[in-house]
């Protein structure tokens, strides 16, 4: 099963906002909110509720691709997230979120005792490659012990 399967299977908000898993990987997760009339707001465009779950989402999964061989050891939870609304969005976005950190150096640090924290950097676009949102969700990954 892949992580968009996984999340779209446990996770009910991916399932009720039907967003879509384009691209899945350790550097970089893509995922897709299509325009569904019912999540739009007053100017028409996907609903500000609906943005930070799709860029939360995108972050997500790209926590779950890059440490997903941590599991057994560590539980990874957001800690802080921001979020930008820079233009008005229409039509379906597209979320991408890239890891802030280097892997290896998370890694490390949790390898060491700690309870690392790392940026995810998310940048939401339109059809047309304008960014209408960047967000940044801060996540840790929480040792078991």
């Amino acid at each position: 099963m892949s992580i968009g399967e996984l999340l779209a299977a446990t996770v009910p908000m991916v399932r009720t906002l039907n967003l879509a898993y384009l691209e899945t990987t350790p550097e970089k997760a893509v995922l897709l909110l299509p325009d569904q009339e019912e999540y739009r707001n007053h100017v028409g465009g996907p609903h500000a509720g609906a943005m930070f779950t799709l860029g939360e989402s995108a972050s997500g999964a790209l926590v779950l691709a890059a440490f997903g061989d941590q599991l057994a050891r560590a539980v990874p939870l957001p800690v802080h997230a921001e979020i930008d609304f820079r233009k008005i969005a229409r039509g379906p976005v597209t979320a991408t979120a890239t890891l802030g950190r280097p892997i290896a150096e998370i890694v490390a640090e949790l390898d060491g005792g700690g309870r690392p924290e790392f940026p995810v950097v998310v940048a939401i676009r339109r059809e047309d490659g304008a960014v209408t949102t960047e967000m940044t969700v801060v996540w840790t990954l929480r040792p078991n012990s």
